[in-house]
């Protein structure tokens, strides 16, 4: 009975992780307009996503433009985009793996193939998690760095953005979640 609270414990750990890693991919907030200088008010602020680039003024108004074209986006970008949705999938994929390993769910009751399930399904949030701590870790440097180039003006500097600390905030979310169905699988022999 406890293994199998621990198992619904780790799953919906597993499933805050997804949710986060969905919302820190899909919000337009991985890079913000850094204020800096005497000129703290600005009537305008910018925002940078995998997926649109975004303008807010000071008037209430939110404006988001789509990226046009794959191939004319960053290298980084491009493989910030590969490296969340490839996350995105697999902690999708170890969901599905791992409620069907699961002892309170029905399928293959009684099988020896339930416990390599639901470990697959643990191996598959903690890659996912990995996946999507590379990618806030990467594009942490690329922002960091590019903050403190003495050469960049200093319109032109960004701040770490709101949807990086969601990915980091969703990663502890999938890495013990592995931890919890080894457990359960080890407690099930």
């Amino acid at each position: 009975m406890a293994s199998m609270a621990v198992q619904l414990l780790g799953f919906f750990l597993g499933l805050l992780g997804f949710a986060g890693t969905v919302v820190a991919t899909l919000l337009p907030h991985w890079r913000s307009s850094a204020y800096m200088g005497s000129n703290i008010i600005t009537a305008t602020a910018y925002m940078k996503g995998l997926w649109m680039e975004c303008v807010w003024h000071s008037t209430g108004i939110y404006q988001c433009e789509l990226y046009r074209s794959l191939l004319a986006l960053p290298r980084d970008l491009q493989a910030a985009r590969a490296l969340m949705v490839l996350s995105c999938v697999s902690s999708l994929l170890a969901s599905l793996v791992a409620v069907m390993g699961m002892k309170c769910t029905h399928f293959a009751q009684r099988s020896v193939v339930k416990s390599p399930l639901v470990l697959s399904g643990g191996v598959g949030f903690l890659c996912a998690g990995v996946l999507c701590l590379v990618t806030v870790s990467w594009t942490t440097n690329d922002v960091v760095m590019a903050f403190y180039d003495p050469f960049l003006p200093s319109g032109m500097k960004y701040e770490i953005g709101l949807a990086v600390y969601l990915g980091y905030a969703a990663d502890p979310c999938t890495k013990p979640v592995n931890m919890l169905h080894i457990s359960c699988l080890i407690t099930f022999y």
